[in-house]
């Protein structure tokens, strides 16, 4: 096969439907959009969700919901996630980032207890979990507050 061999496949191409060129055509004079009306004119159509007059669907139906603009979003770790860390190490916000564990932007960092760990870790954190400070504080590490 050679590039001036393609071509496209059969049926797939068609030509385009020419209007206003006469009434041989079939598409002359009106242009194939009828006798006046909203729809003949220039500009004419319809608004997304008009329905004739009807009541839209999207009036008909209900609101539904709430959208808390005070929400704060927290991050959430496990202490499977610190695993990753050396014995006696500081983990932080910025740490927690730079290692890739948390993403995006975020209000604060909140600590659970799933997983477990045997070496002292130092964690600055904005929550935790009762069940997590107890595992790291028996294994010898330590949590602080922000």
């Amino acid at each position: 096969m050679k590039l001036n061999e393609l071509s496209p496949s059969k049926g797939s191409k068609s030509t385009r439907k020419r209007l206003g060129r006469g009434p041989g055509s079939g598409t002359g004079k009106t242009s194939g959009k009828g006798h006046k009306g909203h729809k003949a004119r220039s500009g004419g159509g319809v608004r997304p969700g008009f329905e004739g007059g009807q009541m839209p669907i999207q009036r008909r139906l209900p609101k539904v919901g709430f959208t808390n603009i005070f929400k704060k979003n927290i991050a959430v770790i496990n202490i499977r996630d610190l695993l990753k860390f050396e014995s006696g190490s500081l983990v932080d916000e910025d740490i927690l980032v730079g290692s890739g564990i948390i993403k995006g932007r975020h209000d604060g960092i909140k600590l659970l207890a799933q997983g477990g760990i045997s070496y002292p870790l130092t964690i600055k954190i904005n929550k935790v979990s009762s069940g997590a400070r107890a595992k790291i504080e028996k294994a010898g590490g330590k949590i602080e507050i922000i």
